[in-house]
């Protein structure tokens, strides 16, 4: 290969950006340009006489000795991509074109480093992927899963948490959370607790690292706990405000965080943000659907699914199951003398009395207005209900002190058994009702004797 010109031709290919090799039959390089040492770390005395394929990514190794056959072969390879291990260990994509000399016994390849167009598409599709995750998983914890995983393959990501805060700004959540030190991250005084309580504080990006002058003291406590690492939080923004934090914490010794860091992760977190958020409005719209929302008892709706399948299991089992249908005396009395807003506190304060009497696994619901029902699954005997409707009347007849008022109240109960009573939904409530109208009659008629 040499003439009579290739030493100026040589300083003239120092100049190019990517670097000029050759190889011998042996897969030993002869010759490298200076391009080379910015490219893979090692400099031309280090890489003259190298077998190639040393510095090959281990998994390449295989397809780019095959691409070498094929080009001493005589086929020429305008873009052969393959992946290298730089001195300092990083991986170096690099985009080759290679022919065979057979006059000189060389194979001559030039190499342009793609490594930062790759990182770019790879990052790209990442980003996307938690995008298209965001949108279209339901299950937040399979996400936040998903998204450590893919956070992982791009910065130092073995602890990752994501801190929800409540309504009131005064309570933190993790329901998601790896560290290697601390477990229980709710435990006041923890390190994560206390770093994401400053995110959310300043509403901005925390980044904690020895290179940061204004956190030195922060950074100096927390190294002193659980060595030198790297913190980086950043807010979760919803339409709401900030919601909570998505922060990621480096092992000691491994590679710091920057800019670049902090810019994915705010990506991300807005990512997350908007599916939290549109998680919740889901779960409020589906609360809506099937709680009161004045006593946060089930609603006509859901009372009615649950009747359904305790009658579907009773017929299985042969069981027996009652409906309570209770009904407030004189309640528009305290309405009217009282105003609504004390009715309003009444009800609330007549439904936590009503879940008081009954096992967890009995139904308390709301009707609407003052009515209220209670299904009670798995009784035995028709004394049961009877035992549960006295400790109801015998819980609100204890007086209600509301607002400055108190009250008392006398339920009027009617009690429909299946399958004494009726077989379906509809006898059963109809059954109750009846009944409870006739104790009310009863009542009102000893009250005016």
């Amino acid at each position: 290969m040499a003439t009579k010109n290739s030493a100026p031709l040589a300083s003239f290919i120092d100049l190019l950006l990517d670097a000029v090799c050759a190889v011998d039959a042996e897969g030993r390089f002869v010759f490298v340009s200076a391009a080379c040492e910015r490219i893979f770390g090692f400099t031309a005395d280090e890489l003259i006489g190298r077998r190639m394929i040393e510095l090959v990514h281990p998994d390449d190794r295989e397809r780019t000795l095959q691409a070498a056959r094929e080009i001493m072969g005589g086929v020429p390879r305008p873009n052969f991509e393959n992946r290298y291990l730089r001195k300092d260990g990083r991986v170096a994509h690099i985009l080759w074109s290679a022919r065979w000399s057979e006059v000189d016994q060389l194979r001559i390849a030039v190499a342009r480093d793609i490594t930062e167009r790759k990182q770019a598409e790879s990052k790209q599709a990442a980003l996307y992927a938690i995008s298209e995750a965001a949108h279209a998983t339901e299950d937040l914890l399979v996400l936040f899963k998903h998204v450590h995983r893919i956070i992982g393959e791009w910065l130092p990501a073995l602890n990752c948490s994501l801190a929800l805060c409540d309504e009131r700004r005064e309570r933190l959540s993790f329901p998601y959370h790896v560290d290697d030190c601390e477990g229980c991250p709710e435990q006041p005084g923890t390190l994560i607790g206390r770093f994401c309580t400053q995110v959310l504080s300043s509403g901005q990006p925390v980044l904690l690292t020895p290179e940061c002058p204004l956190m030195q003291a922060t950074w100096g406590e927390f190294a002193a706990i659980q060595g030198p690492r790297c913190w980086l939080g950043v807010p979760l923004n919803s339409h709401k405000g900030t919601i909570g934090v998505l922060m990621v914490k480096s092992a000691p010794g491994a590679q710091g965080y920057g800019l670049q860091e902090l810019e994915l992760l705010q990506y991300v977190s807005a990512q997350l943000a908007a599916a939290i958020e549109r998680k919740q409005l889901h779960a409020r719209l589906h609360y809506m659907a099937e709680y009161d929302q004045l006593t946060h008892l089930p609603n006509r709706e859901l009372l009615r699914d649950r009747l359904r399948l305790a009658l579907a299991r009773a017929r299985r089992d042969s069981g027996r199951l009652a409906l309570l249908y209770i009904d407030l005396d004189r309640f528009k009395e305290v309405n009217d003398v009282c105003g609504h807003a004390v009715g309003d506190l009444l009800l609330q304060a007549v439904a936590n009395r009503l879940k008081g009497c009954v096992r967890e696994a009995d139904t308390v619901a709301r009707m609407g207005g003052d009515e209220f029902v209670i299904l009670l699954e798995s009784v035995q005997h028709s004394e049961d209900a009877q035992g549960v409707s006295e400790k109801i009347r015998q819980a609100l007849a204890e007086p209600l002190h509301l607002d400055g008022h108190s009250l008392n109240i006398l339920p009027s109960i009617g009690i429909g058994l299946y399958p004494d009573h009726g077989l379906e939904e509809k006898q059963l409530f109809k059954y109750a009702d009846e009944a409870m109208y006739a104790v009310k009659r009863a009542q009102k008629m000893r009250s005016n004797a």
